[in-house]
């Protein structure tokens, strides 16, 4: 929710701001655990050596830390020939990789979704094998289906949970209270220095204080310049969530924000006394996909045979990607929402085909 949703907004209305992601904030992160708890001593009492292996370790999270044209191996904590190591954490060739593994697992339990894939036979089957010259991770050929169901849950898990339209809905207006909220609360950081919800992510001693109490510090606020942020949280709270007006898959990928948000910006002739301005709008774009957007993860694994256990290859190509694009109405009133859904209705037709119910 923060850099995914929050921070884009707030760029979006304060230029300065520098783009980020999260990965470069756990890299962040871990020097500033490093530096607050000395644990470069500790490291090197173990046998390893902090001037590579903390850089490995970043690589591992965010990939390299410097791309050069001129160069084909970018990576600075270990040699190439050890390429293999860093498709395990983040792996930036098919997305098959621990991190998957654990929150899959994690949140296939706690939603009470079955998970399919079984990664203690991942593990059985892994196999170093090179490709292109380059040393790499596959799987035995056996596994393929197992790998689909890798990749199937995850686009289970988005369909049902993250990409929920409750879910996001709520996402995007806790958002908009942050946004409301930024430059009114105050966090500190290190050497006293004070930073904005939109700031904080610039000190890791302020950032570690970014948590769920931010939440509750503007809902429990009396304070008269926190009361638009207030009240959009206190209606998540008492569940008055903007309605949902209509969900249609876009025909024209990439251009259904835009076209939608110029057409809902636009009354219908007889409709003129509803009163609905662009602003009353949220419109999302959903994508769900099996990872790799529209290309498919399978096809970027390798795998090897019984036979032939140090020879990889590729096996069938399927893509599987689709997108929503969803409208909700800030106002809740029954009058508002249904004006919104027939101005949907009718812009949607020229550039979205209905989606059927599942």
């Amino acid at each position: 929710l923060y850099d995914g949703l929050f921070l884009p907004k707030a760029l979006e209305k304060k230029r300065k701001l520098k783009k980020w992601k999260h990965e470069n904030g756990s890299c962040d992160m871990l020097d500033h655990l490093l530096k607050e708890n000395n644990l470069e001593p500790v490291m090197e009492k173990y046998g390893l050596k902090p001037e590579d292996d903390i850089i490995f370790i970043k690589e591992m999270i965010a990939g390299p830390l410097q791309e050069s044209k001129e160069q084909e191996w970018d990576f600075k904590g270990r040699p190439e020939e050890k390429s293999f190591l860093y498709e395990i954490v983040s792996n930036k060739r098919n997305g098959v990789d621990v991190d998957k593994f654990d929150y899959l697992a994690r949140d296939s339990l706690y939603l009470g979704i079955k998970n399919t894939f079984d990664f203690h036979r991942f593990l059985q089957f892994a196999r170093v094998c090179e490709v292109d010259g380059r040393k790499t991770i596959c799987t035995r050929d056996i596994e393929e289906d197992n790998m689909y169901d890798l990749f199937y849950i995850r686009h289970r898990l988005h369909k049902r949970a993250y990409q929920h339209r409750v879910n996001k809905v709520i996402e995007h207006m806790i958002a908009e209270a942050f946004l409301k909220a930024d430059g009114h609360i105050e966090i500190e950081g290190s050497g006293g220095r004070m930073f904005t919800l939109s700031t904080a992510n610039e000190d890791m001693e302020a950032y570690t204080k970014l948590t769920d109490n931010v939440f509750e510090e503007i809902l429990k606020s009396s304070r008269p310049e926190l009361q638009e942020a207030r009240e959009i949280l206190q209606n998540i709270v008492s569940r008055k969530i903007y309605k949902f007006v209509g969900e249609r898959k876009p025909s024209r990928i990439g251009k259904a924000r835009l076209l939608a948000g110029k057409k809902l910006a636009q009354p219908l002739p007889d409709e003129e006394e509803n009163n609905l301005k662009p602003e009353d709008f949220e419109i999302l774009v959903i994508n769900m996909d099996y990872g790799m957007k529209d290309k498919n993860p399978v096809e970027h694994m390798h795998f090897y045979s019984k036979k032939e256990p140090d020879v990889a290859s590729r096996i069938r190509t399927e893509i599987f990607s689709e997108q929503l694009i969803r409208v909700f109405c800030k106002k809740i009133d029954e009058q508002s929402v249904e004006a919104a859904r027939q101005q949907f209705e009718q812009c949607s037709k020229s550039f979205t085909k209905e989606r059927k119910n599942d």
